[in-house]
């Protein structure tokens, strides 16, 4: 099966893609759209994702869209490394940390929701920053007491990495870009690092890729 993976270096939703794919062994072709010129508003993108947002991923001629939508599909549809749990407890679990940074964090601290921020509502850079800090902050309180539980490893759940893992490393690279102090959240940083030292999540970061500014 051919895939192509259209996305943007600093996009956290494509990285998450970008980490699923490599887990998987998928080497997959990849389409850039500059999401601050705009790219992902050209009607051929639009044609192919109404949403114009990115990631979106051609498989065989099927486009998908949302991250934790393509990520499942490549789980259900790959053999290799699993992604979720088999035990229905546990995945729930892995999809419930998962979606604290997908559904209550990511939402409104993306670029159209900064945006909308700086030029509708003429806030400054530093209020910007206030509110995108808040609310990573909040959720990594969450996540940061999730991992004091006995399911927690070296990963989110286990020794191996999974959907949760995927989310949580693209969302601490996003509080690093505005500065956020990661110093209460020590089960947070340990996990990233261990999975930084894969090469799945270390090749799949924002600067390792070609349209890195």
């Amino acid at each position: 099966m051919s895939y192509v993976l259209h996305g943007y270096f600093r996009s956290s939703a494509a990285f998450r893609v970008r980490i699923a794919l490599a887990l998987k062994g998928i080497d997959a072709q990849q389409i850039y759209h500059h999401l601050r010129h705009g790219e992902q508003r050209s009607p051929d993108y639009l044609a192919l994702n109404p949403q114009g947002l990115v990631p979106a991923l051609e498989a065989d001629g099927t486009v998908l869209t949302q991250s934790l939508a393509i990520i499942e599909y490549l789980d259900e549809t790959v053999p290799g490394a699993a992604l979720l749990p088999p035990d229905p407890t546990a995945r729930a679990r892995v999809r419930a940390i998962a979606q604290i940074v997908a559904c209550d964090i990511h939402p409104i601290d993306n670029l159209r929701v900064l945006n909308y921020l700086r030029h509708d509502l003429a806030q400054d850079e530093a209020t910007v920053a206030r509110w995108y800090n808040h609310w990573i902050a909040s959720g990594f309180e969450a996540i940061e007491q999730r991992l004091a539980e006995p399911q927690t490893g070296r990963f989110v759940h286990g020794d191996s990495p999974t959907l949760a893992d995927i989310c949580l490393v693209p969302q601490v690279f996003n509080a690093a870009n505005f500065k956020l102090d990661l110093s209460p959240f020590p089960r947070i940083r340990a996990i990233f690092d261990h999975a930084m030292a894969l090469p799945a999540f270390a090749n799949s970061a924002p600067q390792q890729q070609p349209d890195a500014e």
